[in-house]
Order: C-alpha cells, then sequence, then structure tokens
C-alpha cells in the first residue's frame, strides 16, 4: 500500500437527485448491493491507497454509521465535519488538518474504473502541484452555427456541429500546498482553486483517461449509471 490518503468529499445535498437524497446522502445511494461511497473505496484500495478522509457534512449519521472506522472494509477512515454545504474546495478545506502529504481527493458521487495507480505515479514523476483526471467530451449542438465575417457577409454554415474538450472528472492527486488556496468556513469552488494555483505558476497537469468515468450528477444519469452497472455483472 502507499503511505498516502484519499479525501472523498461526501458531503452534498444532492437536490438534483430528490426525491432520492431526501433520506439518503447522495454518497450512499445503492449501485447494485452498494452504495456508491463503498464502490468509490473498493476502487481506491484496488490503487493502493487504503487510509481515508471522508468530508460529510448533510445527513452524515447514515455515513458515519454504516462505514465506522473502516476496518470492516479493511481500510482506515477518519472523518471530517462541515455543520452546513460549502461546495467542493470548501468541504475539501475541512480535511486540512489530516493531511500532511500528497493525496488524492475524489468527489462522492461519481464512479471510475481506470488506473489510480499510474495517475499516481503521473503525479510524482512529473512533480505536480496538481494532477487532474480529465476525460474527453463530444457532444452534437441543437443548433446550426452561422459564421461571418467583419462586415457581417455569412460565409459559412455548420450545421449542428459537434464540440469536443476535455472535462474535469473529480478525481485529482495533490500536494498540501492546496491547502492555502481555499478559505476556511465559506462555500468555495474547485474551479477557483485550481484557476489560482494556476496563476500563481504552479504545476497543474492533467491525467487523460480513456474510459472508466461515470458521473451521477442528476436522476436521469444516475438511473444509466445503475443500468450500466447491472449490464456489467451480467458480462462478468
Amino acid at each position: 500500500m502507499l503511505y498516502m490518503k484519499a479525501v472523498i468529499l461526501a458531503g452534498g445535498l444532492g437536490t438534483r437527485l430528490q426525491p432520492y437524497t431526501i433520506f439518503l446522502p447522495k454518497a450512499m445511494l445503492p449501485l447494485g448491493e452498494k452504495p456508491l461511497l463503498e464502490h468509490l473505496i473498493e476502487w481506491v484500495k484496488q490503487g493502493g491507497v487504503d487510509s481515508f478522509v471522508l468530508c460529510v457534512s448533510y445527513l452524515r449519521k447514515t455515513i458515519e454509521d454504516y462505514f465506522e472506522d473502516g476496518s470492516r472494509f479493511g481500510v482506515k477512515i477518519e472523518y471530517a465535519v462541515a455543520n452546513r454545504p460549502l461546495a467542493t474546495a470548501g468541504q475539501l478545506k475541512t480535511a486540512e488538518e489530516f493531511i500532511d502529504d500528497s493525496f488524492v481527493c475524489l468527489y462522492g458521487d461519481s464512479i471510475f474504473d481506470f488506473n489510480l495507480k499510474g495517475m499516481i505515479e503521473n503525479h510524482r514523476r512529473k512533480k505536480s502541484f496538481v494532477t487532474m483526471g480529465l476525460s474527453e467530451y463530444k457532444t452534437k449542438l441543437q443548433y446550426g452555427f452561422i459564421e461571418m465575417d467583419k462586415a457581417n457577409r455569412v460565409n459559412a454554415w455548420r450545421e449542428k456541429p459537434e464540440v469536443k474538450g476535455n472535462i474535469n472528472i473529480g478525481c485529482y492527486v495533490m500536494e498540501p500546498g492546496i491547502f492555502k488556496f481555499i478559505p476556511p468556513n465559506k462555500p468555495y469552488g474547485m474551479d477557483d482553486v485550481i484557476r489560482s494555483a494556476i496563476a500563481k505558476k504552479n504545476k497543474v497537469n492533467g491525467y487523460l483517461i480513456k474510459s472508466g468515468f461515470l458521473d451521477i450528477g442528476d436522476k436521469a444519469s444516475y438511473r444509466r449509471a445503475y443500468q450500466q452497472y447491472i449490464t456489467r455483472l451480467g458480462r462478468i
């Protein structure tokens, strides 16, 4: 196992997943026979990390009662508690006292299935301050784009073009210096933190994955993830 901790952000309200999240925190929604968070912990453990800090807030007792100190799952779990929603980076800040070395940071509402060890090695080899997990995203626009020159003369019509770019998947390897970019006790987004780190000339690298990422942000994506998971079980 690597001497490293993984911080999982599991304190969100999950408003886009209501009514599922009225009685359950988002990270505890079932995927097959286990909650999302258990799948995440198992995946991180496979990647060589067995010490966790869970950042909890909304309905946190559900998470704490299920996982306790982690020994039942062969890992060590500590809890960083916020008494109100703090957005992604604000939640991460609550884990500061538990972290004194490079660490993995994950959003608790996604399922990952790529080589985490490879990402950690890449981070160390490149001596990065932050390594961001990225995935290529493509979408077809529902409108045609009309292009004009400076005199407003139409010179092209691109009907429903496809746009693509790299998106953040919510899995990072970070150095503890990241905490100095996050103000305490206030909602703060990870995008602001990364922008500040880049502005101060810190080395932020991307780690592009081809597959192995399922986002569970709303009801439609949760149903899709559930379906994909059941299908995969059938194949196994």
